[in-house]
């Protein structure tokens, strides 16, 4: 441990870098999605490529950003956790405007049920890239349905992810059940449980009085499929 009193300098280093590489990875995203806007899957023979490119690309976003969350979480100057009153549509709507052509090129319907008066007090940068890091996964379990939910719930906020297919895992179930630790899950080898863990330090940091968020998994629901909860006080 002799070089710890490198560490802040480091951590901003490695911050700045996974910061930087999230901003080319989001310019390789906006150049596939233009391609993919342009092209036809009926005619093009790249479409299917192109379009498990761009799913690839989010998932490389979705890491980062966890990074730069566990940062966040550190509270290092530069990256601070900035929490701020925002409309839950104006949330969604990034969410959206993201997931866009991933969806069209999957082929998948995402339905949108958001109450347009919510405001959330929260880290916007955070909580975009864990809804959508929610879509992204449920884009792997899915038939041809997703369904994005926003609502008052006791209090507290609720965003809902929910899908039309088969469910979640046993093992991931687990992993998402509060007070089940990361039982049945190899963060090693398994991105959507070390997604589930992230997600969930995310919103452990949004805190109100006596009150902190959390993220359960389910199956069942509107669609009969996987259900990612994530509840902010």
């Amino acid at each position: 441990m002799e070089d710890s009193h490198h560490s802040p300098e480091l951590f901003l280093f490695l911050a700045s870098t996974a910061h930087d590489m999230k901003n080319s990875i989001s310019v390789l995203s906006g150049t596939l999605e233009r391609l993919l806007d342009g092209a036809s899957p009926e005619t093009e023979k790249a479409y299917a490529q192109m379009a498990q490119m761009l799913y690839q690309t989010r998932r490389l976003n979705d890491n980062l950003m966890q990074l730069l969350a566990l940062y966040k979480q550190v509270g290092k100057p530069g990256y601070p956790f900035d929490v701020q009153p925002i409309e839950v549509g104006q949330l969604v709507e990034q969410v959206v405007a993201l997931e866009r052509v991933l969806l069209e090129s999957r082929g998948v319907v995402l339905e949108l049920d958001v109450d347009p008066e919510l405001i959330a007090h929260v880290d916007e940068d955070l909580i975009v890239g864990v809804v959508s890091h929610a879509v992204n996964n449920a884009l792997h379990y899915t038939r041809d349905r997703i369904r994005l939910s926003a609502r008052s719930r006791n209090g507290d906020l609720e965003i809902r992810v929910e899908d039309n297919g088969a469910g979640f895992p046993p093992a991931l179930l687990a992993a998402g059940t509060p007070g089940s630790g990361d039982s049945g899950v190899n963060f090693l080898t398994n991105s959507a449980g070390l997604g589930l863990y992230f997600s969930g330090e995310v919103a452990r940091m949004h805190r109100h009085r006596e009150r902190s968020g959390a993220v359960r998994l389910e199956n069942g629901g509107p669609l009969g499929g996987g259900c990612f909860i994530l509840t902010l006080p």
